[in-house]
């Protein structure tokens, strides 16, 4: 592999901000407003959890669940339904079945005489065979058919309106298992939206603290670079005067011109931290981005957001005599209960609710019907409330499956198979969820020894730079001891600044533990 050198390896971080600048042009437009203070991380989290699309995501499924158990519960109630339609027969098999057009007859309408003579009678009888008076269509509605307009064979017009009712009466346990599968759904949902608010917290709290770390390390090179500038001043002059010489001159100038780069690339990661905070909180990336912290003080009390759980768990933990025995022990009173393990015993619920299906199938299903329909047949198109005629039924339906082919069996297996592989999930998430959350209370005890182990830190190291400079000056020491004195207080507040930052991110994660999910952990800021 080549290593880049020279000018283009000093423009890479230069290259990279820019191309994280010009890639959020498509960020959202309407973005929130940057208030004109500086934000505490308080302000921050209430920000991102405004415009947060997980948490807008989340909510959703938590409606969604809501409609699945109405829906669920719907079958314990009587289902009532109103349907109407018009019909228009064109061509029907009734037309001429027989000898008749279905229309009106070709010859006079068949009429007898009661008064009139044997033979005459005969006569007509069949004179109104052979035309088609007496014979014809029967249910077409012709005038020779009597009460055939009555009957709806071959009708040309047809109109219905029926209302059908129906009640469950016996489900073998189908419609009990469905409510348990939607109160499962519900409860997982429930549980989802207060993972995706914890992700959101945490995430949105570790760029916020790296954020933070940024400014402090810019504002360290900073100060390096003018310790290092004004080292090479006082070289310069003394090298003028003859008290120094060229060799101390050249080492001064090279200490100052290697703080640049590193001053250049601690202002680069700061624009990056600065970036993926504004990201997350739907903000332009050319907004004027303050923060209220700075993580220099002696003094690092938990953010009041996460004050109220980690503040009593802390204390807990320092007053041990051995801090690390309260989260080695067995049944440790700190460990919360964990959102992953409430998921895995919601989908063992699930899986007993399908299950209770998959056996209720075999059982019979009994329901009550009831239908009312007003009809008519109106030889025009509309019709009358006069020519209304009535259909009501009452019944009771029973459906119990004979031979599936082995389907119940096949959805039988199936149902059990996945109740004990969500068994087994369950102990598995349980312990890893007590590793986790161990890990957790094991991660807040190292952050806090750090930065308490650098309290005095800096302090020393300045007093040992304040020193090595007076020696310098006084042309008692050489200028790498004043290089080597500079180089460990910059490391020293450094590493002050990024174990305060550790102990801020392991304190929020201590706090939103509960929802998290498993493995979740912050790491340091690039």
């Amino acid at each position: 592999m080549r290593t880049i050198r020279g000018p283009l390896a000093q423009a890479l971080p230069y290259i990279a901000a820019w191309a994280l600048l010009l890639g959020p042009a498509a960020w959202p437009a309407a973005a929130q407003q940057v208030p004109a203070a500086a934000l505490t991380l308080e302000q921050v989290l209430d920000m991102a959890e405004a415009g947060s699309e997980s948490i807008a995501i989340a909510q959703a499924g938590v409606r969604r669940a809501e409609g699945t158990d109405v829906i669920s519960r719907s079958g314990l109630f009587p289902q009532l339904n109103l349907s109407g339609g018009y019909d228009r027969a064109l061509a029907t098999e009734f037309q001429g079945l027989f000898g008749g057009t279905g229309g009106a007859p070709a010859c006079d309408p068949f009429a007898i005489d009661p008064t009139a003579s044997l033979d005459a009678r005969v006569t007509e009888i069949e004179r109104a065979i052979d035309c088609g008076a007496v014979g014809g269509d029967p249910f077409g509605g012709g005038q020779g058919g009597g009460n055939a307009n009555a009957l709806p064979f071959g009708r040309a017009n047809t109109w219905r309106v029926t209302l059908a009712f129906s009640q469950t009466l016996y489900s073998g346990g189908r419609l009990e298992a469905q409510q348990s599968l939607a109160r499962a759904g519900g409860d997982a949902a429930a549980l989802a939206l207060t993972g995706a608010r914890a992700q959101l917290l945490f995430d949105v709290t570790q760029a916020y603290y790296d954020a933070v770390l940024s400014n402090r390390l810019v504002a360290i090179a900073e100060a390096t670079l003018e310790q290092a500038e004004a080292t090479l001043l006082r070289t310069q002059a003394g090298f003028r005067a003859g008290t120094q010489p060229e060799f101390e001159l050249l080492r001064a100038r090279v200490n100052r011109d290697n703080q640049r780069p590193a001053l250049i690339r601690q202002r680069v990661n700061r624009d990056l931290a600065m970036l993926r905070l504004k990201q997350r909180l739907e903000l332009p990336a050319a907004a004027d981005l303050r923060l209220a912290d700075d993580l220099s003080g002696d003094d690092l009390p938990p953010a009041p957001v996460f004050a109220e759980r980690v503040t009593s768990v802390e204390a807990m933990l320092m007053a041990a005599a051995d801090p690390i025995q309260p989260v080695v022990q067995a049944g440790a009173p700190l460990l919360p209960e964990r959102s992953a393990v409430l998921e895995a015993g919601v989908a063992v619920r699930s899986s007993e609710a399908a299950l209770d299906a998959a056996l209720a199938e075999r059982k019979p299903n009994v329901t009550l019907t009831s239908t009312y329909g007003r009809v008519s047949y109106p030889t025009g198109l509309f019709w009358g409330f006069s020519s209304l005629r009535t259909n009501w039924t009452v019944g009771a339906n029973v459906q119990l499956p004979i031979l599936t082919g082995g389907r119940l069996r096949g959805t039988e297996l199936v149902a059990r198979a996945e109740l004990e592989q969500s068994q087994a999930r369950l102990r598995q998430v349980e312990e890893l969820a007590e590793l986790d959350s161990r890990s957790a209370l094991a991660e807040l005890i190292a952050a806090r020894a750090a930065w308490e182990s650098t309290a005095g830190t800096i302090e020393q190291a300045s007093r040992a730079y304040g020193i090595a400079e007076v020696r310098f000056q006084a042309g008692l020491s050489t200028q790498l001891e004043l290089s080597d004195s500079r180089l460990l207080l910059q490391q020293a507040e450094a590493n002050r600044a990024q174990a305060a930052r550790d102990l801020q991110v392991a304190r929020a994660r201590l706090a939103l533990l509960p929802g998290l999910p498993l493995g979740t952990s912050g790491g340091a800021v690039p």
